[in-house]
């Protein structure tokens, strides 16, 4: 029991620190910025110049807690999130005369946690049209309410511990006891719960005493290299075998690259290493300590070209000493264990369990998955994505829910949604090549399948492989009855158009946003959105079927879900392919989804010859039953 609730804590604080972490690492450009006009310009800087100087002072004053704030309401919930937690870290910002980067931290998680249980709590009340002003308005009063309670009350009791924990370190340092810190900082490295400490205390800390002092010894408390270089080289020289000649490659990018991770499987393979690496951490504070080094701005990633360059002048030589104290220590240490070692060669398989290990460690904590493969029998959401979220992957999406009904596979759930807001419970994530990095970042507790074509893929088949020899028996909650796209005015008899003559797909494009433009489906700026939405991914789905629509970007210009139909006969070109159906859309929920079932649902099931009837029949009526027929 109590070794269960030990990991579950230790997978709380390695969510805590990857949070903390994800809002820091992203602006560390900003940190440097600062960092290299502070060392610069400063009375005791390289170049002191009292005018340029003043640059520096409002970015630790505005600009960084603003994107700290930003970027952690942003990890909560995406730009909107991001906005009003900026918002909300300005009021304490405000209130403050110090860097209020721990105040950050707090206002923009709160900000974009308390915009997104907004939207939540009020998304079915909002009437149609009336979302953009909806959304601006509750995002800004919502926004400034936070910043005011962030002034009055949030800032004063951050500033209060602030004062209560600068005064301990302040106190452990006086007492020369800062050394002592290497026994919490570097077994965590190893355990991955370095950055709730390094991001979530030293570093804010750091940037304080920084802006007062011109420099800071907690920057180098856990970006040292020294340790982990110590006992790499340690089994350079006494190691045997694979183990020894892994080491070169290992220490080069452990010291160059910054990459600490590369060392944490070495100390796995003997856990006593890790008396080594705090007295190569102890060692080194203490030389640092004593020879008066630091940092002006966090040196990351961990190398030492970064603490050179974040190094201020008059501090080359203690952070070196840093450095090459901690190294010779936690070598000569680490050298003891490995040559006392009863094992005459360390085996492959030692070093490689040692990393799968860690790597088991690092990936715990991650929505619950330390794997990123999705077994058959787990598999419960897959979600298609797209940049809008209403037509390619739509059309995707129902073309595979259809077919793992016809399966059998009822409970599997396939859905479609815009980069940038998949769900987190998204297990299998299905994008285009083209969007693979967007996708990445915004699910990375998915696994990913990449595609060209959101029809004519493999999709299918990669999921059955998943799931054959499971059996797959529980139903899927009943639907709600709804309307037809025909009863609900999605699609009119008017807006159907047959036997137009062939034109550019710009053309055609530029049209089928006119006539929804025409309908009172969208405002104008949709019809640019469909073209540059068709230059960066084509819309052409196959079998002669093109659905154009807009990028998620004018996605607010839509007034309410409507579809249009152009036949053309002799076709449209789609780069190399032809399209004789150009279907616009824009999509305001879910309503249009039928209608692309059904698109989905011809393009599975017609016959070339009845496609070919579709694509030159005179008679929109045709066209209309196709389309709105009941799925």
């Amino acid at each position: 029991m109590a070794a269960k609730e030990n990991s579950a804590a230790q997978e709380a604080m390695q969510k805590f620190g990857r949070f903390l972490s994800g809002m820091v690492m992203p602006n560390i450009g900003a940190f440097i910025a600062w960092g290299f006009l502070t060392a610069l310009f400063i009375p005791t800087g390289w170049l002191p110049n009292e005018y340029l100087a003043q640059v520096g002072g409002p970015m630790s004053k505005w600009l960084i807690p603003l994107l700290l704030g930003f970027t952690g309401g942003a990890a909560i919930y995406k730009h909107r999130g991001g906005v009003v937690g900026a918002i909300a870290t300005s009021g304490i910002i405000a209130g403050a005369d110090i860097p209020m980067f721990l105040g950050a931290m707090i206002m923009g998680p709160i900000g974009g946690y308390c915009i997104k249980k907004f939207d939540q709590a009020i998304e079915d009340y909002i009437p149609n049209g009336f979302e953009m002003l909806v959304n601006n308005f509750s995002a800004g009063i919502l926004g400034g309410i936070l910043a005011i309670l962030a002034y009055m009350g949030v800032g004063p009791v951050v500033l209060s511990a602030n004062g209560v924990l600068r005064a301990g370190v302040e106190g452990i340092v006086a007492m020369g006891l800062l050394p002592l810190a290497s026994i919490i900082i570097e077994p965590a490295k190893i355990l991955f719960l370095n950055n709730a400490i390094n991001h979530g205390v030293l570093s804010p800390l750091g940037i304080q005493q920084a802006e007062e002092m011109g420099k800071s010894m907690f920057f180098l408390l856990e970006a040292n290299p020294g340790p982990g270089f110590g006992v790499l080289l340690a089994y350079w020289i006494f190691g045997k075998g694979s183990t020894k000649a892994s080491t070169p490659g290992a220490m080069i990018i452990h010291v160059l690259g910054g990459i600490h991770e590369i060392y944490f499987p070495y100390v796995l393979m003997k856990p006593t290493l890790l008396l080594a690496v705090i007295a190569g951490g102890m060692s080194g504070v203490f030389t640092l300590n004593l020879l008066g080094g630091g940092l002006i701005a966090p040196a990351a990633p961990g190398s030492i070209i970064a603490v050179l360059a974040m190094t201020p002048k008059g501090a080359f030589l203690a952070n070196m000493a840093d450095f090459l104290v901690a190294t010779v220590v936690s070598c000569a240490v680490a050298s003891i264990f490995i040559k006392a070692s009863k094992d005459d060669e360390e085996s492959e398989e030692d070093l490689e369990a040692a990393r799968a290990s860690m790597a088991a460690m690092k990936n715990r904590g991650k929505d619950g998955q330390e794997e990123p493969k999705v077994a058959g029998k787990d598999i419960r959401k897959i979600v298609y994505a797209c940049d809008a979220g209403m037509g390619s992957s739509a059309l995707g999406a129902a073309a595979l829910r259809k077919k793992l009904h016809k399966a059998g596979y009822n409970n599997i759930e396939v859905i479609n949604f815009a980069i940038g807001n998949i769900p987190h419970d998204a297990q299998i994530v299905v994008s285009h090549e083209k969007l693979a990095q967007r996708a990445i970042e915004d699910s990375p507790q998915a696994e990913h399948i990449f595609i060209r074509d959101f029809t004519r893929n493999n999709v299918y088949d990669i999921i059955m492989d998943r799931l054959q020899n499971v059996e797959t028996t529980e139903a899927a909650p009943a639907a709600a009855p709804q309307q037809s796209a025909a009863e609900s005015g999605i699609l009119k008899i008017e807006n159907v158009r047959t036997n137009l003559p062939s034109v550019s797909k710009e053309d055609a494009i530029r049209m089928a946003g006119e006539l929804l433009v025409k309908s009172g489906y969208v405002g104008e700026e949709y019809v640019e959105g469909m073209l540059r939405r068709e230059a960066d991914i084509s819309t052409y789905v196959g079998k002669g079927i093109a659905i154009p629509h807009g990028e998620n970007e004018v996605k607010s210009s839509i007034k309410k879900t409507g579809i249009v139909v152009l036949q053309y006969p002799q076709g449209v070109k789609f780069g190399d392919e032809t399209a004789h159906l150009v279907v616009g859309i824009a999509g305001l929920g879910n309503d249009h989804l039928s209608i692309l079932a059904n698109i989905a649902t011809t393009m599975d099931e017609c016959s070339d010859e009845e496609l070919q009837k579709l694509y030159t029949t005179n008679d929109a009526k045709v066209l209309f039953d196709m389309f709105t027929k009941a799925e």
